[in-house]
């Protein structure tokens, strides 16, 4: 059943991403809220909400991780939270996917259709992420690997600061 789920899942997500291009506006506002999109395999060896609030000194910073397998806890997604359509029904993750943060880092750096999409459907202003997974999902991207945190929130606060969307 997997395969034909993904199958259309991709479909789905490839028909959003063109809607996506067409309609996407980049918001000018200061950043106060942030989400997080990353791995379970990420958040067990780095702590990216606590980097966040240090680094980028923000206080409202909500995460979820993408676990392979469902463990059916909150702060967790995994596949099994999409049906075939790539809708996501697991409440409190489409909630948090459908909160207009001012900033939504994707914090990982392999291709993940299920990372992706969630990235793809969020409300959020503004999206940044590690570069080379998919462009097109983002308003700028990072050249760094996920275990060089410190020095991926360096480059993106200073981005940030240059666009006026951090006081200093």
């Amino acid at each position: 059943m997997i395969p034909f789920k993904k199958y259309f899942l991709r479909r789905q997500f490839q028909k959003k991403l063109i809607e996506n291009a067409v309609h996407r506006t980049v918001s000018q506002k200061e950043i106060k809220t942030v989400g997080i999109i990353t791995t379970d395999e990420i958040s067990k060896w780095v702590n990216v909400k606590e980097e966040v609030e240090k680094i980028l000194n923000l206080k409202n910073v909500k995460i979820y991780s993408f676990r392979p397998q469902n463990k059916n806890s909150n702060k967790y997604f995994s596949e099994k939270d999409f049906n075939w359509q790539g809708d996501i029904y697991k409440t409190d993750f489409k909630s948090f996917i459908d909160e207009p943060f001012d900033l939504l880092i994707g914090y990982f750096n392999k291709n993940n259709l299920f990372l992706e999409s969630s990235v793809l459907q969020s409300n959020a202003l503004f999206k940044v992420g590690i570069s080379d997974v998919n462009q097109e999902l983002y308003d700028i991207e990072i050249a760094e690997t996920p275990i060089e945190t410190e020095r991926f929130f360096l480059e993106l606060k200073k981005y940030l600061t240059i666009l006026r969307k951090l006081k200093n």
